[in-house]
């Protein structure tokens, strides 16, 4: 696969013409646009469908189950000059055949406000812009022609799927082909439960001409490559067909509901105009992190773990959180999350049911990540979020203290332990053959250093309501907590366990123990932590992120490549995190303070490059743990693109006492 840097223009990211026809190049770089309410539009830069989720206009369909549904594959345009067509459309079929070549007539394409793809035929050139709109499931288009020298008709085919994301469809008898007229356009359903499909036109000249026909054998070749089922047919019901002349502007709309095609035009640039451009790598992240957000229709406010088949989950979700909103200035969006979040949290323990889509609430270190968000709220700003979150603090450190928490124990020692033989326990959660990759079992580093800085949190929360003995307790519990953890995780070595169960201690270098000096409340020394900081930076940081095990413990696997099993494997025992990147250069930070900036800027810099590579503007889920570190899994990770916004606000910060300093 290549990825060497694009060529830079006046835009961030621009992709020229020699890359958008190396379809080596342009195929495996894919981009994003969604509606923070589900809905989303996914394709290559190329404008072919690699993978199944890929489409124009996917979304979820409540009423058909919890996952998101392809209405409309694709709409391919066909210029048409002096009877001669020219057809802009590509997809692939068997034998690595590619039909029509549109990705020939590509000049540029860019993504500073809106994907943007420049063509040109001859002497006709036009452009082509996406926006998803805020307000409801509408995908826009918006085309300009920018030159022509002769009559020019341009001709629109849609490519209709109408199945789930995750399936495929084929050509059958159940499929309605009907269709009915609406203003400057049709609308059509083709199956029973599902909604209609609107597709309008600003310009009242478009007419509508069925010629339906099935597309057979389309292929994904992302999918073929990943050894899923990759073939299917596609459904296209006729086409739209326009005159149209230099300088004419015409926004077409994909919607679930119909649209008032009059506002169209003014409808698209009102969006422009809200968005923040993509013109530095913090604007493309932050973009990036405004596409987590996800408000159903059943309401409340939550966290999509990633694109384009991910979902709620909840410690993904709270992993994410602080980096999604904090680090971009989005409190508001962040205390909506929580006031979501927490009484489905408080049904968990009480043993009801939550009334909720989230899912996963009994994993064991779930209270720890609700904790390290709410301790960044309350350290922030204690006058505000003291009072309000103190209650739930209280109910759920409590649980916890007296035991009564499901899937953890607390010990005579003041640690917590559990139970990951059967079932995993902690956010290295993969599974082969119904048992954990990873089985990390009794006393777990990550969950014990946040079960520390839980409890020093609620310590001095006690102490500022005057709670002195309950104060006091919590204090002596901590003190122990911290006692203990030094003597069970910190071995002779000078790192930490990852875990110790019984008599046994896991002595595999893991990044896990970054939490007992990253955290607001570090459980370790300076010296402690310098040493942790080594064995990490020597044996288990890449450019693109922190590896999940170091090459010298044996049994690694840097390259996600292989059967499933294989890559589940490897997908915790070698390959590469982005957002452990967070706590590996938070920690860095805390040791080395301001001598440390010119570390971090190389670290985020190396991070900075895939801006251009996999989902353009964002982050994968993975990276290979080997040179050179290619992007697998979800092609944009909500705990990635967190981490590195942390990252990019602890430094902001240290700019901040920089000039403080210097004043």
């Amino acid at each position: 696969m290549d990825r060497r840097p694009i060529s830079k223009s006046a835009n961030y990211l621009n992709f020229d013409h020699s890359r958008m026809v190396n379809l080596e190049y342009s195929l495996n770089r894919e981009i994003l646009r969604t509606n923070r309410r589900g809905a989303y539009h996914c394709t290559s830069i190329a404008e072919c469908n690699t993978r199944k989720q890929h489409g124009l206009l996917v979304m979820p369909i409540p009423e058909l189950g919890n996952t998101s549904h392809v209405l409309l594959s694709s709409f391919s345009e066909t210029i048409i000059q002096y009877g001669a067509p020219f057809n802009m459309g590509i997809n692939k079929y068997d034998g690595d055949n590619f039909s029509p070549h549109g990705h020939r007539y590509i000049r540029e394409f860019t993504c500073d406000t809106v994907p943007k793809l420049v063509y040109r035929v001859g002497g006709v050139i036009f452009s082509k812009e996406k926006m998803f709109s805020l307000e409801n499931n509408s995908i826009l288009i918006r085309y300009t022609l920018l030159d022509a020298f002769s009559p020019t008709t341009i001709r629109f085919n849609p490519f209709l799927a109408y199945r789930d994301a995750n399936s495929l469809t084929y050509e059958n008898s159940t499929a309605n082909h009907g269709y009915r007229e609406e203003e400057n356009g049709i609308s059509v359903c083709m199956y029973h439960g599902y909604p209609r499909m609107y597709m309008q036109f600003s310009n009242p000249n478009a007419k509508f001409v069925f010629d339906p026909k099935w597309y057979k054998g389309i292929e994904y070749l992302k999918d073929q490559q990943e050894g899923l089922p990759y073939k299917e047919d596609l459904y296209v019901p006729g086409y739209f067909e326009m005159p149209i002349k230099k300088g004419d502007v015409v926004v077409f709309s994909a919607s679930d509901t119909p649209t008032n095609v009059e506002n169209l035009k003014a409808d698209f640039e009102s969006g422009i105009s809200i968005r923040t451009p993509r013109s530095s790598f913090y604007n493309c992240l932050k973009n990036s992190a405004h596409q987590f957000y996800y408000k159903p229709q059943q309401g409340g406010t939550y966290i999509l773990n990633g694109y384009p088949w991910g979902k709620v989950t909840a410690r993904e979700e709270l992993m994410a959180l602080e980096g999604l909103t904090l680090s971009i200035g989005k409190e508001g969006v962040c205390e909506d999350v929580l006031d979501t979040a927490i009484p489905a949290i408080r049904d968990f323990m009480n043993g009801e049911e939550a009334k909720s889509l989230l899912q996963d609430l009994d994993e064991p270190d779930l209270p720890f990540w609700v904790m390290r968000v709410i301790g960044s709220l309350v350290l922030a700003k204690p006058e505000k979020y003291t009072q309000k979150y103190t209650p739930f603090i209280r109910e759920l450190l409590d649980c916890i203290l007296e035991d009564r928490y499901p899937r953890l124990k607390l010990m005579g020692n003041m640690l917590l332990h559990t139970d990951g033989k059967e079932r995993p326990a902690s956010w290295m959660n993969g599974v082969i053959n119904g048992k954990p990759v990873v089985p990390r079992s009794g006393y777990l580093v990550e969950i014990n250093a946040l079960w520390y800085n839980s409890l020093r949190l609620y310590e001095s929360i006690l102490a500022e309501t005057e709670e002195f003995e309950r104060s006091e307790f919590v204090r002596d519990v901590a003190e122990r907590a911290k006692s203990s953890f030094l003597d069970v995780f910190l071995n002779s070595a000078g790192y930490l366990y990852d875990y110790v169960d019984g008599n046994y201690a896991d002595w595999t270098v893991r990044p896990n123990m970054l939490y007992a000096i990253s955290s607001h409340y570090p459980i370790l020394d300076r010296k402690a932590s310098k040493q942790v900081l080594d064995f990490v930076t020597r044996e288990l940081l890449m450019a693109k992120g922190v590896r999940t095990r170091s090459p010298k413990s044996g049994d690694f696997h840097p390259r996600y490549e292989g059967s499933r099993e294989e890559k589940e494997y490897a997908s915790l025992n070698g390959v590469a995190r982005a957002w452990l990147l967070a706590p590996y250069l938070e920690a860095y930070i805390k040791v080395f303070k301001k001598s440390g900036i010119g570390f971090v800027d190389r670290i985020l810099a190396g991070i900075e490059s895939e801006m251009e590579n996999d989902c353009i503007g964002s982050l994968s889920e993975m990276y290979d743990g080997n040179m050179p570190s290619l992007g697998h899994g979800m092609i944009s990770s909500a705990v990635n693109v967190g981490g590195v916004l942390r990252v990019l606000k602890v430094r902001q910060e240290l700019d901040q006492l920089i000039e403080e300093t210097r004043k």
